[in-house]
């Protein structure tokens, strides 16, 4: 399938699939969804949250590791909020190395200081566990999500898969089952989708879930709570 390096909105860039018309970062801003979706209404809202304990490593779960831009921004969160952090990204389809090398996440982050980082988290091996900084440790898996099977094991799960307009067998009752089975009790679920498909499949397995405001281009997005 081809694939093209497009600049979106925000100046930041994503992978472009034209045979989909599909991309791995909403067009109207990588890093301003990533932000808003993962970050804001992820990982913030749960440190903030009265099920975080300060100092406690927090356990996340991607569901499409893709680019490497949410495990990056996620870093550069831990290192801003002395956080400790196990980071999990799954991928059956890992983006190639030449791609890679095109990006320019480090740029538009202003974040120089951590290109080393940023080249760690795409050169380290997959199916083992790197240390990438300090409280921060990170699993690349090549992986079939319908395959994922562990338990009780993440405190948020970001489900940055591709939409349900092209993958719609990602978005089901039986993918959503497995996401609810591996978060902790008051584990979080965010992903930029808010399709009434998605929300009902979420709340059919137990999740309790809330629309919030979209990131630029999308006028919602869903947060889905294991509240037992």
């Amino acid at each position: 399938m081809k694939r093209e390096i497009l600049i979106t909105s925000d100046g930041s860039t994503t992978i472009h699939l034209p045979d989909w018309n599909e991309q791995y970062h909403s067009k109207h801003g990588a890093i301003q969804e990533a932000n808003h979706v993962f970050i804001k209404h992820g990982l913030a809202y749960f440190i903030n949250s009265d099920y975080y304990i300060n100092s406690h490593q927090i356990s996340i779960l991607e569901i499409g590791f893709g680019t490497g831009l949410n495990t990056f921004i996620t870093l550069l969160e831990t290192i801003k909020h002395n956080l400790n952090i196990n980071y999990v990204g799954v991928e059956a389809y890992p983006v190639l190395a030449e791609e890679i090398k095109k990006l320019n996440y480090v740029d538009e982050l202003n974040a120089n200081h951590f290109q080393d980082n940023f080249d760690k988290i795409h050169d380290s091996s997959w199916e083992e566990k790197h240390q990438i900084k300090e409280y921060f440790s990170l699993t690349k898996r090549k992986q079939f999500f319908k395959d994922i099977k562990d338990l009780e094991q993440f405190d948020i799960v970001y489900f940055d898969a591709f939409g349900a307009r092209v993958q719609p067998e990602l978005w089901t009752e039986a993918i959503f089952e497995i996401m609810f089975k591996a978060l902790k009790s008051n584990g979080i679920l965010v992903t930029y989708s808010a399709k009434g498909s998605v929300r009902r499949a979420l709340q059919s397995v137990g999740f309790t879930v809330e629309r919030l405001p979209g990131p630029p281009g999308k006028r919602e997005m869903l947060r889905a709570i294991k509240n037992i």
